[in-house]
C-alpha cells in the first residue's frame, strides 16, 4: 500500500538529481499513481510514478523514514490484531444470531446482525493490506485486488451507516415510545430502509473501486494494488474521495449519533425518580457509544481532510507537514478501523439478553430456544428500563 510520488526540487538540475521520492503511508484509496508518460515528465527513476509538479524548497528524505517503518512493521501488526479481535467478536455475534429462530429475532437483533456482518466482512480485507504493507508488494493477483477493494469499501461505509440507523432506532424506542406510529416506523427502518439507507449507498460508493482499482508494476519490480486515477486531475480525484469519506463516513453518521443520543440522554435524565440506577447505566452506555465513535474516527477524518486540502493546494505543501501527516494517518487509520472490534462489545456483549443467548448457542442447548426481552407497555419508567436494556444490547 505504498506509492512513490516524485517531487521535483529544482527543474534546472540534471535529470538524475531532478526529483526527490517520497513514500506515503496511507490507506489504499489515499494513494495516487499518475499515468504520465515518463518521457514527458523527464523522470529518470523508472519507477512508473508520475510528477505532481510540486516544488519543495527542502529535501524530503529523512522525514519519511519513520513513515516507511510504520508501514512495514506497525501496520501489519495492528491490522493482524484488529483482524483477530474483529473475527472473534463479530463472528460470535453472527453465530449466536444465526442460531436464533427468525420468530425470536427482535429489531435490535436485526441491527446487531447487519452491523456484525459488515464489520466481519470489513476485517476480512485487512490481512491482504497487512501483507501488502509489510512487503510493499501486492502478491494476490489483479482480480483479488479489485475484490478486496470493493469488499473493503462496501463494508466500511455500511458499518458506519448502520450505526446511524441503530441510533435512530434507539431514539424512536425512547423519545417516541408513546407515539402510535413508532412501532411501524421502527419496523420499516429495520426491515427495509436499512438496505436503502445503508447498504445501497455503500454499494454505490464502491463503484469507483471497480473503475479505478487495479494492479500495476511500481518501483523496484514491486506490484501496486490501488486506485489509479487519470493523470490530468489525479489530485482532484483523491481530494474528492477523501472528502466523500469524511462526509459519508464521519459527518453524516456522527451527527445522527450525536443528535439522537443527546436527546436520549436528555430524556433519561428527566422524568420520575423510579429506575434511577437503570437510567445511570443507560446514560453511561450512551456516552460511551458516542465517545467511542468520535475518538476512533475524528483523528482519521481530520487527517484525510488536511490531505485533501493539500492536494487541492488550499494549504501550502511542506516536507515537515507531509511527514507529520504521514505518521498521523499511519496511526489514525488503525484507530478508525479498530471501531469494528469495539462494536460487538458496545452493541451486543453489554446486553444481558445477548450474553444469555450466547451461552445457549455455545452450549448447543436445543431444549430451550433463545429468549428476547419481553415487550413492555409504554410508560415513563418502563421506557427507561427498556432503553437501558436496549442500549446495553444494541
Amino acid at each position: 500500500m505504498k506509492a512513490a510520488i516524485n517531487l521535483p526540487s529544482d527543474k534546472n538540475e540534471p535529470a538524475e538529481e531532478e526529483e526527490e521520492t517520497a513514500s506515503y503511508n496511507m490507506s489504499y484509496y489515499e494513494h495516487i499513481f499518475l499515468d504520465y508518460d515518463l518521457n514527458d515528465t523527464g523522470s529518470g527513476s523508472g519507477s512508473g510514478s508520475g510528477d505532481l509538479g510540486v516544488d519543495l524548497d527542502e529535501p524530503c528524505e529523512v522525514e519519511h523514514v519513520m513513515t516507511t517503518e510504520l508501514q512495514q512493521i506497525f501496520l501489519p501488526v495492528v491490522y493482524a490484531l484488529i483482524f483477530a479481535l474483529g473475527i472473534a467478536g463479530n463472528g460470535l455475534v453472527v453465530i449466536v444470531l444465526g442460531c436464533q429462530r427468525r420468530s425470536k429475532c427482535s429489531l435490535t437483533d436485526r441491527y446487531r446482525l447487519h452491523l456484525s456482518a459488515a464489520d466481519l466482512l470489513f476485517v476480512l480485507a485487512l490481512p491482504f493490506w497487512a501483507v501488502d504493507a509489510g512487503l510493499s508488494d501486492w502478491r494476490f493477483g489483479a482480480a483479488t485486488c479489485i475484490g478486496v477493494h470493493v469488499i473493503y469499501t462496501v463494508n466500511l461505509y455500511g458499518s458506519v451507516l448502520i450505526l446511524a440507523f441503530i441510533s435512530l432506532d434507539r431514539y424512536l424506542a425512547v423519545v417516541r415510545a408513546t407515539d402510535t406510529n413508532t412501532g411501524g416506523l421502527r419496523q420499516l427502518l429495520a426491515h427495509r430502509l436499512v438496505y436503502i439507507g445503508a447498504w445501497l449507498p455503500a454499494a454505490l460508493l464502491a463503484i469507483p473501486d471497480l473503475i479505478f482499482a487495479r494492479t500495476q508494476e511500481g518501483g523496484e519490480g514491486a506490484t501496486l494494488c490501488q486506485r489509479f486515477y487519470p493523470a490530468g486531475n489525479a489530485p482532484l480525484w483523491v481530494a474528492v474521495f477523501h472528502l466523500q469519506l469524511v462526509f459519508v463516513g464521519l459527518v453524516i453518521p456522527g451527527l445522527v449519533l450525536l443528535v439522537c443520543y443527546c436527546v436520549i440522554v436528555t430524556r433519561l435524565t428527566r422524568g420520575p425518580l423510579g429506575g434511577q440506577r437503570q437510567k445511570r447505566r443507560a446514560v453511561r452506555t450512551t456516552i460511551a457509544l458516542v465517545l467511542c465513535f468520535f475518538v476512533c474516527w475524528l483523528p482519521y477524518g481530520a487527517g484525510i481532510s488536511v490531505d485533501a486540502l493539500l492536494r487541492l493546494e488550499v494549504l501550502p505543501r511542506t516536507c515537515s507537514l507531509e511527514a507529520v501527516l504521514g505518521v498521523w494517518l499511519a496511526v489514525a487509520e488503525p484507530m478508525a478501523f479498530a471501531h469494528c472490534c469495539l462494536n460487538p462489545l458496545l452493541y451486543a456483549f453489554l446486553g444481558a439478553g445477548f450474553k444469555s443467548s450466547a451461552r445457549r448457542a455455545l452450549t448447543l442447548s436445543r431444549a430451550s430456544s433463545l429468549r428476547i426481552l419481553p415487550r413492555r407497555k409504554a410508560g415513563a419508567s418502563t421506557t427507561t428500563e427498556s432503553e437501558s436494556s436496549s442500549l446495553h444490547s444494541s
